[in-house]
C-alpha cells in the first residue's frame, strides 16, 4: 500500500509574515492592516480597535450622522476589497494582522453608542472586544462561515468572512446597549 508523502509546502504558498515592508507594498494593506495598527506584537485586533476609538473621536468633529453612513458604507466596500488583496498576499483566510473588521465593526457600536461619556465608550470598547475574542453563538458561526480550508484558494468570500464576524459582534454588543438602557 502506498503512503502520501508530506512535503512541506514551497515558498511561495507558504503563510507570509506581515511586517512594515508589507504595510507599504499595496495600498489594500495599509487600509486592511489599520494603518499600522495591525502590526502590534501582541493584541493586533486590540490595537485596531483602539485606533478605530481614535480615529472616530477625530473624525466625529467634521461628520455628520448621514456623513458617517456613508463612511461606513464606504469603509466596507473597500474593507472588503481590501482584507481580501491582503489575506492573498499574506496566503491566509484570516489572519491576525488584519484589523479593518474590528476598525469597521467598532465605528458602527460608536455611531449608535454616541454622543456618551468616557465610561459608555469604555462599556462599548470592553464588550465589543469580549464578542470579538471570545466569539459566542452568532459570532463563532460567522467567524466559520467563509474561511477556507487548506489547500482552497482564498478569495472575495473570505475577505466578505473576515469582516462578517465582527459585525456580527457589533450587533451583538449593541443589543446588550440597548437591553441595558431600557432596564
Amino acid at each position: 500500500m502506498m503512503g502520501v508523502l508530506h512535503l512541506p509546502p514551497a515558498a511561495g504558498f507558504a503563510p507570509r509574515r506581515a511586517d512594515r515592508r508589507f504595510l507599504f507594498e499595496h495600498p489594500a494593506h495599509l487600509i486592511a492592516l489599520g494603518f499600522g495598527s495591525g502590526l502590534a506584537p501582541k493584541a493586533a485586533g486590540t490595537a485596531g480597535t483602539l485606533w478605530a476609538w481614535a480615529a472616530f473621536l477625530l473624525l466625529q468633529r467634521w461628520l455628520s450622522e448621514a456623513q458617517w453612513g456613508l463612511v461606513l458604507l464606504l469603509a466596507f466596500a473597500l474593507g472588503w476589497w481590501a482584507c481580501t488583496r491582503s489575506a492573498q498576499a499574506l496566503r491566509q483566510s484570516d489572519p491576525g494582522v488584519i484589523v479593518w473588521d474590528e476598525v469597521l465593526a467598532f465605528w458602527l457600536v460608536l455611531w449608535f453608542v454616541m454622543p456618551t461619556g468616557w465610561l459608555g465608550q469604555l462599556a462599548a470598547f470592553a464588550l465589543f472586544r469580549l464578542f470579538d475574542v471570545a466569539k459566542p453563538g452568532p459570532v463563532g458561526w460567522a467567524d466559520e462561515l467563509f474561511k477556507a480550508r487548506a489547500g482552497d484558494p482564498i478569495g472575495a468570500w473570505q475577505g466578505l468572512g473576515i469582516l462578517l464576524d465582527d459585525l456580527v459582534a457589533a450587533l451583538c454588543v449593541l443589543i446588550v446597549i440597548a437591553l441595558w438602557r431600557l432596564a
